[in-house]
């Protein structure tokens, strides 16, 4: 349910700004999407496992306010994470 060091790089490049950039906010919500991906196709099989439902809940609500925070800073920017992410918006 954890990300590799590999598919975390991968996702830190492709989201990065600048080349020093490691954890900025578009980042953060690709690595949750990630994340949240991982928990849901667990929680297809494991349907009992309510302690990574509650995880999964926190890390929706995270990415929720990380993507409202973006889209008030950065609307194009915002935008253009979103259709990169597939997420519906």
């Amino acid at each position: 349910m954890t990300l590799l060091k590999e598919e975390k790089k991968e996702i830190i490049e492709k989201y990065k700004m600048h080349d020093a950039d490691t954890g900025s906010s578009a980042i953060q919500v690709a690595i949750m999407t990630s994340r949240i991906n991982t928990l849901n196709e667990h929680l297809k099989i494991n349907k009992k496992d309510h302690h990574s439902r509650r995880g999964l809940v926190t890390l929706v609500g995270k990415r929720k306010r990380l993507l409202e925070y973006i889209k008030n800073s950065d609307l194009e920017g915002y935008r253009k994470l979103i259709k990169s992410l597939g997420l519906r918006k």
